[in-house]
């Protein structure tokens, strides 16, 4: 696994998206493919982390689709989160605190029943959501609830993933399905997290909101404090105010009046509204403002490692393939053909087939055919620059002594970067025998013995009319990095 960051690992993922819905290579050939490995290898060079020349190579192909009016680059745009939303809801936020305190023209306010009591009561529950979510959860992320998914979606302008119509056979439309498909799940743990991180600062700035509205409208005129209730009295009365706003009497030393104080300010008494106001104030700010800022810090922090960290699986067959093209120069691929010479058209498709599987950075050369029987040569061969690719015929019958011995000679001088390939072309057999699938398997079941038999995998392929994605998944599995030991 590898980390990447969120720019990089969206880009990635759109890129992704079509060269694995572009089977045709029609939107995004070989060669941009190609062009896309070798610039990208060419900036980071041999030796940069893996991550590092795919997020290259990512950003240099979206440049090149974008030129062609490629609608992949706008989308991967235009589902970027934009920071400004959020500064924006903080931003309203606030402004609807300092509205929603207006107390009307009376200039009273309930003690019982004033916004602050409302906006406590609905922080303390968010609190008792959270607090019994990260427990039976164990810490583990959650699912966004209403409020997050509105913001993601505001924040990305992104609705749900659509699939193309049926039918629709354009590449970059079935690329852009699967990149929202793959990119909401990709990303869902990290905009869960920074939308938290939003709603929690827009909480606080509600409250600080209220707090603004409050003190600077009472500059203006004198409220007055009082109550009124059809099932109260003063005493009971008291007790609810010393509970409710027990915080702000902590912060500020400013104790709750008396049953008889109370009992005075009852409607149509009042009194000076400045004590509660400070009372109001000071709960606020412990209840909701604090704890609402240290979510914040605690999602942004979250929210930042997960930015920097989205996880890439390297070895999947299609970094795989990518990775194996992170060469200064092309990567040298020598076909070594036995006891037969493959045609101009089978020598180009095979050709386009290897390029594809060392990530379109290949050279590819096709070496003087090896005579039947003749080990000496295969052996010098061997000994030539070029990672090996030993061509069969599959008209052939498989010997021992002469097929094997070849086979085993060029085996021994494979390496773990340049792992043995064997390709066995059906084409000159399937023109014989057209219809016998049965003799066809036979042959492809004594081949695979025998190449068992030296360690080694084949790839079965009729060069003269090949199915390209099948090849490209067969060696895809051959030239898979071995599994890791588990200790």
């Amino acid at each position: 696994m590898a980390a990447m960051d969120e720019r990089s690992a969206m880009e990635v993922a759109a890129v992704r998206a079509l060269e694995d819905a572009d089977r045709a290579r029609e939107a995004w050939t070989d060669d941009d493919r190609a062009w896309a490995s070798r610039a990208a290898a060419q900036v980071v060079g041999e030796h940069a982390p893996p991550a590092d020349f795919i997020a290259r190579r990512a950003s240099f192909a979206l440049e090149r689709m974008a030129t062609r009016k490629n609608a992949l680059p706008a989308m991967v745009r235009a589902w970027r989160w934009r920071p400004w939303v959020g500064v924006a809801v903080v931003v309203v936020a606030f402004l609807a605190g300092v509205v929603v305190d207006r107390i009307g023209s009376t200039q009273q306010i309930n003690v019982l029943a004033p916004p602050v009591l409302l906006l406590m009561m609905w922080n303390l529950a968010v609190y008792a959501v959270l607090g019994a979510g990260f427990v039976t959860r164990y810490g583990e992320a959650s699912a966004m609830g209403p409020f997050r998914r509105a913001l993601v979606r505001l924040a990305t302008f992104r609705g749900r993933p659509r699939e193309p119509r049926e039918g629709i056979q354009d590449p970059v439309p079935q690329a852009m399905a699967a990149l929202a498909r793959n990119w909401v799940d990709q990303s869902a743990p990290l905009y869960a997290m920074r939308a938290a991180r939003v709603l929690h600062l827009a909480a606080a700035a509600l409250a600080i909101g209220v707090i603004v509205g409050l003190y600077w409208r009472g500059l203006a005129v004198e409220y007055r404090a009082t109550w009124e209730s059809t099932f109260l009295e003063a005493p009971l009365v008291r007790g609810l105010l010393a509970a409710l706003y027990a915080p702000g009497v902590w912060l500020t030393g400013s104790a709750i009046p008396d049953a008889a104080g109370i009992a005075a300010i009852r409607a149509p008494g009042s009194a000076n509204a400045a004590p509660w106001l400070h009372r109001m104030a000071a709960t606020l700010a412990l209840v909701v403002i604090v704890p609402r800022l240290l979510l914040a810090l605690g999602a942004g922090l979250v929210e930042r490692h997960r930015a920097a960290r989205l996880s890439l699986a390297l070895d999947e067959p299609y970094f795989a393939r990518l990775l194996r093209g992170l060469h200064d120069g092309p990567v040298p691929v020598r076909v070594i053909p036995y006891s037969f010479t493959p045609d101009a058209a089978a020598a180009a498709t095979l050709a386009a087939l290897l390029g594809r599987a060392v990530g379109g950075h290949a050279a590819v050369s096709v070496a003087p055919m090896v005579n039947y029987g003749d080990v000496d040569l295969a052996a010098a061969s061997g000994a030539a620059p070029g990672w090996p690719v030993l061509l069969f015929n599959l008209a052939a019958t498989p010997e021992p002594e002469t097929h094997g011995a070849f086979l085993a000679a060029m085996a021994a001088r494979a390496t773990a970067d340049e792992p043995l390939l064997v390709v066995v072309d059906e084409a000159g057999l399937r023109a014989r025998l057209p219809d016998d699938t049965a003799r066809l398997e036979a042959r492809r079941a004594l081949w695979r013995r025998m190449c068992d038999d030296h360690h080694c995998a084949a790839l079965f392929i009729d060069l003269a009319a090949p199915d390209f994605a099948a090849a490209e998944r067969a060696l895809d599995a051959m030239l898979a990095p071995a599994p890791r030991a588990v200790t």
